[in-house]
This record gives structure tokens, sequence and C-alpha cells, in this order.
């Protein structure tokens, strides 16, 4: 790999991990609001599918082992196995298949379809079966939980990152 996508991996890491930061807790649910859903989606979208995984591999594995860079600053195992570890390792899956489903060409349209009506289907999916095995729930209670409360947000955090994305791409040489 050049340096220059060296850098710009470890820089939408740092992205990642500064995201988890930026949270609010909501009192009837275990699942945070924070902007990691813009930091993943900008992340599938300006890097390749193959980077994406990478970066987003190298995050987990960052708070897996101890940094405090999940949201609120926790880290460990414990987040992983627990109630919104499904949401984290489904960034795995999300990050790449967005990166790869995104298009060649540089498209607000074509990233919001992807970002909101593919990404954020398949991220609601692994966080809430998660979930519901994780606590023992039923599919409609962690829908309850971790997705209903939060789709008008994350929809706005899709068109956030997209339009982020389509300026970083023009900067970057897309």
């Amino acid at each position: 790999m050049k340096i220059k996508e060296l850098t710009k991996m470890s820089i939408c890491i740092a992205i990642i991990c500064v995201s988890a930061y930026i949270s609010f807790p909501l009192p009837f649910t275990p699942v945070m609001i924070t902007s990691q859903t813009i930091a993943i989606n900008l992340v599938a979208l300006i890097l390749t599918p193959k980077q994406s995984f990478l970066v987003v591999l190298l995050y987990i594995l960052l708070g897996a082992f101890g940094l405090p860079v999940f949201s609120a600053g926790t880290s460990g195992f414990g987040r992983l196995f627990g109630a919104t570890g499904g949401f984290i390792l489904g960034f795995l899956v999300v990050a790449p298949l967005i990166g790869y489903l995104k298009g060649k060409n540089n498209n607000l349209k074509r990233y919001l379809f992807v970002t909101v009506f593919i990404g954020m289907i398949v991220l609601y999916i692994f966080g809430t079966i998660y979930m519901s095995i994780v606590q023992k729930i039923t599919i409609i209670s962690a829908l309850s939980l971790s997705v209903f409360p939060f789709i008008v947000g994350d929809v706005l955090k899709c068109f956030i990152s997209s339009f982020i994305a389509i300026k970083l791409n023009k900067i970057l040489k897309y």
C-alpha cells in the first residue's frame, strides 16, 4: 500500500474512534446515540471495500483489547459480547458492503441509497438479532430498543456522511 492510502486509513480509524465519544445515552435503551454512523459510512464511501474492512477491524481490535474507543469511551470484549455488540461487529460487514455498492461515480443519490437502504438495514439486522439473543428478548422488543427510536437520526447521519464523502472524494481525487 502507498503512504497516501495508509495515511487515509489511519485518519479513518481515528475518525471512528473520536466519533464514539460523541454519544448520548437514552434512558430506555442500552443503545446510545453516537456519531459512529456518520464515521462508518464516511469510511465506507471514501475507502475501498478492503481498506474499510481493515479500518473497522483495527478499530474493533483496539477497543476489544482495552483502548477506550467504543461508545462513551468504553472498551473490552465485554462490550462486543454485550447488548450493543452486534452493532459494533455489524460495522465489519456494513463498511465493506457500502464500499462495494457505492459505485465508481461520486454520486450523492447513490450514496444515500446505499447507506440508508442497504447499510442501515444490514446494521439494524445485525444489531437487533444480536441484542435479541444476548438480552434474551423478542425481536420486536429488540427493534423497539435498538432501531425504531433511531431511524430518523440515522437517515440524517447517512445524509451528512454522504454529503461529506462527496466533498472529500473530490478533494482526494476520487
